[in-house]
């Protein structure tokens, strides 16, 4: 007979997920092996996931969905399975992305997360530490879910020329994550410029930094540390930081301009070399 261990639904996100996916699969009169056989997945896995061992995915969800019938229950659980598995320190940023009208950000030294590609995300996170590689991947990717709202935020992402060329992964990493910031070349509501080293000395020196802006609250900017997030709706902060913004976009390439550097940095420095 099979263990199972009792979960306590409040306990937190992932456990109440695992106690719902077990009450719709015994209402559907499904052992978790062919639940699994339904799904495409092992009855192991759907076992972990019941019992808060695994964290499920967005295709694991939606499947499960329509093979219980549960009309988008775990689909809408899974978003706040994956959020709550962001660092402790992250978890208001995540909230802070869900509620923007806009988004404008500075980076220097990488594409910004919401932007980033799955090979791409591995590759950061994977830098000091693989462990739950897939599962941390898993929960940064699940950010992009803002663009797939009603009303997306607008994002403005200005971003310092150093970012292309510091090779994450490997060159056909680069090239990939790239080719996908070309891709939102013709969206309204994703607008990427390039600061190009020719600038010089320019008004973010001070590094990275988001502004968050609302439909009727405050604005807030963010920074971040080692470990730490810092975000502030303190007037002055914001102000400050609103005017660096608009110094940064101005100095920085046009829309169409940066395109052409992404291209030509994408052709020339990660292209397919002839050996």
């Amino acid at each position: 007979m099979v263990n199972i261990n009792t979960l306590d639904p409040g306990a937190s996100p992932l456990d109440y997920y695992g106690y719902e996916l077990r009450r719709c699969r015994e209402a559907a009169g499904l052992t978790q092996r062919q639940l699994g056989e339904i799904l495409n997945y092992t009855g192991s896995l759907v076992g972990q996931i019941e019992t808060a061992r695994k964290l499920p995915t967005l295709e694991f969800s939606e499947r499960a969905d329509v093979a219980l019938g549960t009309g988008g229950l775990l689909s809408r659980l899974v978003e706040l399975v994956l959020r709550s598995q962001l660092p402790s320190w992250f978890r208001q940023v995540a909230e802070l992305e869900v509620r923007a009208v806009e988004i404008c950000t500075f980076q220097i030294h990488m594409v910004h997360g919401l932007l980033q590609t799955p090979a791409y995300v591995r590759a950061v996170l994977g830098a000091l530490d693989e462990t739950d590689l897939d599962d941390r991947s898993a929960v940064r990717l699940a950010r992009q879910r803002i663009f797939e709202k009603e009303k997306p935020p607008i994002v403005w992402l200005v971003l310092s020329e150093a970012a292309l060329c510091q090779e994450i992964g490997d060159a056909a990493v680069m090239r990939n994550q790239l080719a996908h910031l070309l891709s939102f070349e013709r969206d309204p509501r994703i607008n990427i410029q390039v600061l190009p080293f020719s600038v010089g000395a320019h008004a973010g020196l001070q590094g990275s930094f988001n502004l968050y802006r609302f439909a009727s609250d405050p604005a807030i900017v963010y920074t971040e540390g080692y470990g730490r997030g810092h975000p502030s709706a303190d007037p002055d902060t914001v102000s400050d930081c609103s005017l660096r913004y608009d110094h940064l976009r101005a100095a920085a390439l046009s829309l169409k301009d940066s395109a052409e550097l992404i291209r030509r940095v994408m052709e020339d420095r990660y292209g397919e070399q002839v050996v």
